[in-house]
């Protein structure tokens, strides 16, 4: 018994206009509007919903709106969610119904589990040629115009007391530690065999609650460049990528969200099993970057933001001085 990953996230906005431009350029699929709500779905079924803040019955927020209310977690089959809501019973906001079970965890966020509703789908991704192993043979890599994400792969969220939040995903939902900043954050996968996490939560010197990102799984470091190339062109503002974190090996973009926050394509997470190791490290720019681009890239010229344009000509193609 384990959850599978992330099922369904709701953001309380009050944005709702602006919101829904983002995430249709986002490359989500908008399968219900009303006035006060939206809801997308990614390529395996796994849902995004934006409501207005003033929506009766939504949960509440860890922080002022814009930002996430709800996460969904999914699992196999009804014998699942009942252990599970076993589990929850004894924490606040329980709550039962005839599809979910859920509670509030001990950052205040409200957490539900259900029969997971996504679909298993098998993609085209790109295949890699190193030195050692050459898999793409008469084939070009793929080169995407705009990305359409698989699903929400993590959420990443502030706590006050990083002790307490870990200790209840790890005792209620049999979460395990991926790696460590100790006193500071734990990445924390759904099960034993995974991708390096599934939630991240971070605990700042000053502790609050809050969401730090959303992240979207792509299928391949490609469409994470061709992903961020279209937010671009559409406008949208870059807060740190493309880049590649050196603890999850991730290639990533972030963009700021009007759904609050920031949202992140990533792709190439490392997979992990029952032998490994959690490893320790001390915050700081090299150990969430191996590198990275501040503002991104611009969408028409291919240049970092701000730079200048291509000219046409081969990079020597000027007189020597």
């Amino acid at each position: 018994m384990s959850v599978l990953g992330i099922d369904e996230i709701t953001f309380g906005a009050q944005d709702i206009a602006r919101c829904r431009q983002f995430f249709l350029d986002w490359g989500l699929n908008l399968v219900e509007e009303t006035p006060w709500r939206l809801v997308y779905e990614s390529l395996n079924g796994c849902r995004v919903i934006v409501a207005h803040s003033d929506t009766p019955g939504l949960p509440a927020g860890i922080e002022p709106d814009p930002t996430l209310r709800e996460v969904v977690w999914g699992v196999a089959n009804a014998e699942d969610m009942a252990q599970y809501g076993t589990a929850m019973q004894q924490w606040p906001g329980f709550v039962q119904e005839s599809d979910r079970v859920g509670c509030t965890d001990p950052s205040g966020l409200a957490i539900r589990i259900q029969i997971s509703r996504k679909k298993d789908i098998a993609l085209d991704c790109a295949q890699v040629n190193t030195w050692s192993e050459r898999s793409r043979v008469d084939q070009a890599s793929p080169a995407y115009e705009r990305a359409q994400p698989i699903e929400v792969g993590h959420v990443v969220l502030f706590v006050k007391s990083l002790d307490a939040v870990t200790q209840f995903y790890q005792d209620v939902f049999g979460f395990v530690i991926s790696d460590r900043y100790p006193g500071r954050g734990h990445f924390l996968r759904c099960a034993p065999r995974g991708g390096h996490h599934d939630l991240f939560l971070l605990q700042l010197p000053e502790a609050r609650n809050g969401l730090n990102h959303v992240a979207f799984t792509v299928r391949d470091h490609h469409e994470v460049f061709g992903g961020g190339l279209h937010m671009s062109r559409c406008g949208w503002d870059t807060e740190l990528g493309p880049g590649r974190h050196p603890i999850s090996s991730a290639i990533f973009w972030y963009f700021i969200s009007p759904a609050g926050a920031l949202v992140e394509y990533y792709a190439d997470e490392d997979e992990l099993t029952e032998v490994w190791q959690p490893r320790e490290f001390t915050p700081g720019p090299t150990v969430f970057a191996e590198w990275a681009i501040k503002g991104g890239v611009d969408g028409e010229t291919r240049r970092q933001k701000n730079a200048d344009a291509p000219s046409g000509r081969f990079m020597t193609d000027k007189p020597k001085a």
